[in-house]
């Protein structure tokens, strides 16, 4: 037995195709809709709480590399 939780009521609007998305995932995995936005929620934010580097893309190297790629990458990749 799945002990008491006190729940909290959110609304939101959904376009039509995405509710009957909604409804028929949640069908397949035979679950309430409500039920399966639940976990489905649950699994998108458990992930926020993964360490995420810092300094994606900082780096030594020419500050023009990204409007002049072809030229800096020029005899990449040949023998």
């Amino acid at each position: 037995m799945v002990p008491y939780v006190q729940m909290r009521k959110s609304s939101i609007y959904l376009d039509p195709e995405l509710d009957r998305a909604l409804t028929h995932a949640a069908a397949r995995q035979k679950l309430s809709k409500a039920e399966f936005i639940r976990q489905t929620l649950s699994a998108a934010v458990a992930g926020e709480t993964a360490v995420r580097p810092t300094g994606i893309g900082v780096f030594d190297g020419p500050r023009d590399l990204a409007a002049n790629a072809e030229r800096h990458l020029e005899g990449f990749g040949d023998e």
